[in-house]
């Protein structure tokens, strides 16, 4: 009883648009464990989206995988990142994060057409993993064997890792690119180049997600004043340092 009570407490405490994300990355595999569904029609292929209008394809082709170890992994970097990131830039501005998810969502899936990517869970947990990390780039991180390096290295080291274990590196690069144009559009060019924002988020949006606090507005604006410099190693999580696959008690990624 208390372990499924620990476990329901730590469920609800997990930010409500990553625990929709998650909880979805979560349903969709593992209905086709339970053979409810065929996972083939869960894939980005274009002609069925096409011809047999299977439009649900470019939703479940971002949140199914293969049950497996990477699968667990990727999980657990969705749940990290994401309610980092949800919590600290987008604290507030649950519209601001959903139009996020979405642009990150519309490249990823364009890559994977162009690239004949079938899977994209991987690449959409880049890509919001590769935002954090730019935006907390001095936060030191700690990988196997006692390794330390800056947060903005971290992209980069889990992808040499993914190759390693798996050879392959097309679709977390692909997560990569897409976080960088979303980093570089919302974020450096306006701030650093003094830039437009291209990145807008529909008024719509603030109708069904309004934000949390009235001082709070925009779109791509630095956090608030009672928050650090997004360059801040303290920033965010208030915690300056990280353990990724290692470390005194803490496992991929700390807490």
């Amino acid at each position: 009883m208390s372990t499924s009570n620990d476990l329901g407490q730590w469920y609800k405490s997990i930010p409500p648009i990553t625990r929709t994300w998650f909880t979805a990355c979560v349903v969709v595999p593992f209905a086709t464990r339970f053979k409810i569904v065929n996972p083939i029609n869960l894939t980005l292929h274009v002609r069925p989206i096409i011809r047999r209008f299977q439009i649900w394809r470019l939703l479940t082709c971002l949140l199914f995988y293969p049950l497996s170890f990477d699968y667990l992994i990727n999980l657990y970097f969705l749940y990290q990142y994401s309610s980092r990131l949800e919590t600290s830039t987008f604290d507030g501005k649950p519209a601001d994060y959903v139009f996020c998810l979405f642009f990150l969502a519309i490249c990823n899936i364009l890559l994977g057409i162009i690239l004949s990517i079938s899977v994209l869970m991987e690449a959409m947990i880049f890509s919001v993993m590769y935002i954090w990390c730019q935006l907390n780039k001095e936060t030191m991180m700690s990988f196997w064997f006692g390794m330390q390096f800056k947060a903005m290295y971290m992209p980069w080291v889990l992808l040499l890792f993914r190759w390693v274990i798996s050879n392959t590196l097309q679709v977390p690069l692909c997560g990569i690119i897409v976080g960088h144009l979303y980093f570089f559009l919302a974020f450096k060019y306006p701030q650093d180049f003094g830039g437009a924002h291209f990145l807008q988020t529909p008024s719509f949006l603030y109708r069904y997600f309004p934000n949390d606090r009235a001082s709070v507005s925009g779109f791509g604006t630095p956090p608030p004043p009672t928050a650090r410099h997004p360059d801040d190693p303290e920033n965010n999580d208030r915690n300056p340092g990280r353990q990724i696959f290692g470390g005194r008690g803490h496992v991929l990624g700390g807490n």
